[in-house]
């Protein structure tokens, strides 16, 4: 049995719900087969989340560590390629912090690519009816620092773990504007769940093009 941590955000920015967490939930409520998934909702504050994640890890002493954020604007599922050292915060976050060009890590590296087989996840998570895509920016809020704070964690600490971070869509009632992209909860659940599927059994990543032009 492969021992999986997914970790999902508490609401930000004034809205009442966000995503992640309850696709999250709804995928360790009934897990993939062979998976034993632990979900864990994590603080939407800097500094806070990171030291919620490693907590976390530290209980759950998992195989596979996979983070949900929501991406508003996004009309699938992202997997997230990259995390960059850098906290540069348009909004505040819950507790009021926004931090400018600041380092997640100091001294840290520049940058962290995901330990994830990013490619064979979007394909999974397409095989499952899911709209997926590589994502070669996890932003510079709170969702990149967890990104970056995950990888470095792996890294530095526990190289035989693999993880990192995925964006998901606004839910339908978050996605007020005319035309807004938006999918439904249930919808990414199926996702995830493909992509943690993936993600447990593939050893190299698919030699596909995922890449973007701008």
């Amino acid at each position: 049995m492969t021992r999986v941590l997914l970790t999902g955000f508490e609401p930000f920015g004034g809205a009442s719900v966000n995503p992640s967490w309850e696709a999250a939930r709804l995928v360790a409520a009934a897990p993939p087969d062979g998976l034993d998934v632990a979900a864990v909702r994590l603080p939407c504050v800097f500094g806070e989340s990171i030291a919620a994640l490693r907590s976390a890890v530290a209980d759950v002493r998992p195989d596979l560590v996979v983070c949900l954020g929501q991406a508003g604007g996004r009309p699938g599922v992202t997997v997230e390629r990259v995390a960059i050292n850098l906290d540069d915060a348009r909004i505040p976050d819950n507790a009021g912090a926004q931090p400018i060009d600041e380092p997640v890590v100091p001294g840290g590296p520049a940058a962290y690519f995901s330990s994830l087989p990013v490619k064979a996840c979007v394909a999974a998570m397409r095989s499952a009816g899911v709209p997926a895509a590589v994502s070669h920016t996890a932003g510079t809020f709170v969702c990149n620092h967890v990104a970056y704070g995950l990888a470095h964690l792996l890294a530095t600490e526990l190289p035989g773990v693999r993880g990192g971070f995925v964006h998901v869509p606004w839910a339908p009632e978050q996605a007020l504007d005319a035309g807004a992209p938006s999918v439904a909860v249930d919808v990414v659940a199926r996702g995830v769940a493909a992509l943690l599927g993936a993600a447990a059994v593939t050893e190299h990543d698919l030699r596909v093009t995922e890449g973007a032009t701008h």
